[in-house]
């Protein structure tokens, strides 16, 4: 089966293609390997899929519809998964601009290809980030949506709205995911995981913000890649072909437990600096995964400490530490 990946350079995209390609798919990857982080990460991260004769790179923008659509054409690919986005929480509140190119203008051309060439899965990346500072716990997918703290937040909510009309008038199937606070070796330089590692070993001070009383539901990329591998055969049979699911850990922990595992792990203290809540910031998230459990055989395996012990030992091996 060939299958196109977008945001193949990524942290979720390459990992969900080592996936599909040990499965027999043929991976057809792209990626703009912008420099929002590491491009050395990202390129690391294309040679290990290399590797593999059923893997097929091309470097291409979102923003480039004509260039997406030969390779649609050339392979008559009929499934899309669709990582490719501007991310961040923070990043998106002194750069807004390259979020409305990148997941609304990008995100409008996906959609625009998959109706013209009759795709019969189009799967992309939510997050929990839609359900902006609810106070009803855990996150439940009928929740309301409609107030996102972050402009991020709101170009993803844009995308599920934007990808439910496309459902319902071209009776496009598509599916959005809901990603809760994914952490794992090859991991994003600008999440918690791989800072606080780094501030750790090089005896840097961590900007602890609300003072590390945040609740996230970590989730280890294992589990969020078994979610998205389960959903690809299975559009939604309703007559809006729309489905909407959480893919998280369903267990959420404190910042400061995350980081005292993280120091238990390196055998290191932390230097830290107290900080309010920041801008944009949401206090706690906690995914119920109901759903996705009974519409898949969907059950999350790698607790928080097994799954920080994994990146550590990733981390050391990567930078030779």
């Amino acid at each position: 089966m060939k299958i196109l990946v977008t945001g193949v350079a990524g942290f979720i995209g390459y990992h969900l293609s080592k996936k599909l390609i040990n499965f027999k798919y043929d991976v057809y990857g792209i990626d703009n390997l912008n420099n929002y982080y590491d491009v050395v990460l990202k390129k690391d991260r294309i040679k290990e899929l290399k590797k593999n004769n059923n893997f097929y790179f091309s470097k291409i923008d979102l923003i480039n519809k004509n260039k997406i659509n030969k390779i649609l054409k050339e392979n008559n690919i009929k499934y899309i998964v669709h990582l490719a986005a501007q991310a961040g929480v923070r990043y998106s509140i002194k750069n807004p601009g390259v979020y409305f190119k990148s997941n609304l203008e990008g995100f409008f051309n996906i959609l625009e290809l998959a109706k013209n060439n009759k795709v019969k899965h189009l799967i992309f990346a939510s997050t929990s980030s839609v359900y902006g500072d609810n106070s009803k716990i855990p996150l439940v997918e009928n929740m309301n949506t409609d107030k996102p703290l972050s402009f991020y937040a709101a170009t993803k909510k844009s995308n599920e709205v934007m990808a439910y009309s496309y459902s319902n008038i071209y009776n496009l199937p598509s599916t959005a995911l809901r990603f809760f606070t994914v952490y794992g070796p090859f991991g994003r330089p600008d999440m918690s995981l791989f800072k606080f590692t780094q501030s750790i070993l090089s005896n840097k001070k961590i900007p602890l913000f609300n003072h590390g009383n945040h609740i996230r539901d970590f989730t280890y990329i294992d589990d969020i890649i078994e979610g998205i591998f389960l959903i690809i055969k299975k559009p939604s049979k309703d007559i809006i072909p729309y489905n909407c699911f959480n893919i998280g850990g369903g267990k959420p922990n404190k910042l400061k437990f995350f980081l005292n595992l993280i120091e238990k792990s390196l055998k290191k203290r932390s230097k830290i600096k107290n900080l309010p809540l920041q801008l944009g910031d949401v206090k706690k998230t906690h995914s119920n995964i109901s759903k996705l459990k009974k519409y898949t055989s969907y059950k999350p395996t790698t607790n928080l400490e097994k799954g920080i012990i994994k990146f550590i030992d990733w981390y050391k091996k990567y930078y030779k530490v």
